[in-house]
């Protein structure tokens, strides 16, 4: 039993993370980020992410009234 692999296009994934949209969208997830540890703590974060029930990628707002916290598998589960 094979298995085939493909190399990595590290080119294409350096362009897509570079570009404006996604560096805005990141500056918005690491402010949503922050802002939660300053309202909850540090320790409330451990092992935790900040969800957006409405994606970002998907025209959500930054408010935090559309903010959870979800443990970090299954909320990076959802993105696949």
């Amino acid at each position: 039993m094979s298995s085939t692999h493909t190399k990595a296009d590290y080119k294409k994934s350096t362009k897509f993370e570079d570009s404006p949209k996604e560096i805005k969208q990141r500056e918005e997830r690491n402010k949503a980020r922050y802002d939660m540890k300053k309202k909850v703590g540090a320790k409330a974060l451990k092992g935790k992410d900040v969800d957006h029930r409405d994606p970002l990628r998907k025209g959500g707002s930054n408010m935090p009234s559309n903010w959870d916290l979800r443990k970090i598998g299954p909320n990076r589960g959802d993105n696949r």
